[in-house]
């Protein structure tokens, strides 16, 4: 196997902490020796082993003299854990070979510079791009202290999102309706407008990787975006597994306080102008209780007004081989754009069949001058 394949391999496992470690980062790390693999390991959730020491303790005595294949740089500095750079040293590893260094300002080229310090190898850029987009969300957030937000939705040929009754189940086929569970996995939020809740009264929860429904603390933080205070109780989110949050642009009487607290909801409050709160300083509040990443899942209203404000990073859009026609709705609302010239564009785009359906990626260029 060659250089370029250990660190593929790195990359497979790293693939498999996405959605269990944050806001730390997915990483894979392998160890090689005389041509064979003697260690391997990914990231365990906060509080457990990075995936350095993993492969480390499964290689054992075999790991002096080896040489280590790592999506990111070892880290430097003592966090939850001991850092790993010293447990390398300490092993005897001779080679590290590092995808990328971590952006984190706490770690940045300090892990790389101990190693070399103590007569270690170092090599960093084996499959860099890969490893940046596979902790896209830790890169800005540790960079910002902002959540990487990804906008999702499903619509028919010709734009719509549902009919002009308002029937939108299902636009997208089964194979992209558990795609977008894959997204709601790796993902630290879901988050919604208060207009999807009334119009399709949704679940919000992750039914792959690991059955369905899965545990509290495995399912993603739902957060409702809701101006005007009209989510009712009775939305069918408070009776699902994990934790909600509602995000209210006015304030709640002590009995509707009580209300949701009853429903083990919790509710902040943010200014709001004609109904649309400021989605700027509520990331930037979500950043603060390390949200790193949101999935973004409707209505256009909120979609709109994230778009207008600058603050969408990705989408992903699922096309619908069918045409539905009418005034329906389309998938994203606001102000929207005066000139062409300034509509948001795409970049790195991929293009991909999920079951009949088309789905498109993409990340928001900045805009133009």
């Amino acid at each position: 196997m060659w250089a370029m394949e250990y660190m593929e391999q790195a990359l497979a496992l790293a693939r498999l902490a996405l959605g269990q470690v944050s806001p730390n980062p997915a990483v894979g790390a392998v160890l090689v020796k005389d041509g064979m693999v003697v260690g391997q390991g990914y990231t365990q959730p906060p509080g457990g082993h990075h995936a350095e020491i993993v492969a480390l303790e499964q290689a054992g005595d075999a790991a002096r003299g080896s040489a280590l294949y790592v999506t990111l740089e070892p880290c430097a500095h003592f966090g939850r854990t001991p850092p790993c750079s010293r447990a390398l040293i300490e092993a005897g590893v001779k080679q590290v070979h590092m995808a990328m260094i971590d952006p984190n300002p706490a770690v940045s080229g300090r892990g790389k510079a101990e190693l070399e310090a103590a007569g270690i190898i170092t090599t960093v850029g084996q499959k860099n791009e890969q490893a940046q987009v596979l902790n896209e969300a830790y890169v800005k957030y540790v960079i910002t202290g902002l959540p990487f937000i990804t906008v999702k939705f499903a619509m028919s040929l010709d734009g719509k999102i549902a009919t002009h009754t308002g029937d939108s189940k299902w636009i997208s086929c089964e194979e992209s309706r558990q795609y977008s569970h894959n997204l709601r996995y790796m993902n630290d939020a879901i988050m919604c407008g208060v207009n999807t809740i009334l119009a399709d009264d949704p679940q919000l929860t992750r039914r792959c990787c690991g059955g369905r429904g899965g545990t509290i603390r495995k399912q993603p933080l739902r957060v409702i975006v809701d101006g005007r205070g009209r989510t009712p109780t009775t939305a069918r989110i408070f009776r699902e597994q994990g934790e909600t949050l509602l995000v209210f642009g006015r304030t709640l009487s002590p009995a509707e306080r009580e209300s949701f607290a009853e429903l083990r909801a919790d509710v902040v409050e943010f200014p709001a102008e004609d109904g649309i709160i400021n989605l700027g300083e509520l990331l930037h509040w979500l950043g603060q209780r390390q949200i790193t990443s949101i999935l973004v899942e409707g209505g256009g209203i909120l979609v709109g007004s994230l778009f207008d404000q600058g603050l969408v990073d990705k989408v992903v859009a699922f096309i619908a081989p069918v045409i539905i026609g009418g005034q329906s709705k389309g998938a994203v609302a606001g102000r929207g754009v005066e000139r062409l010239i300034d509509a948001h564009a795409l970049s790195r785009v991929t293009v991909a069949q999920s079951g009949p359906d088309i789905v498109i990626q993409g990340y928001i260029s900045p805009p133009s001058d």
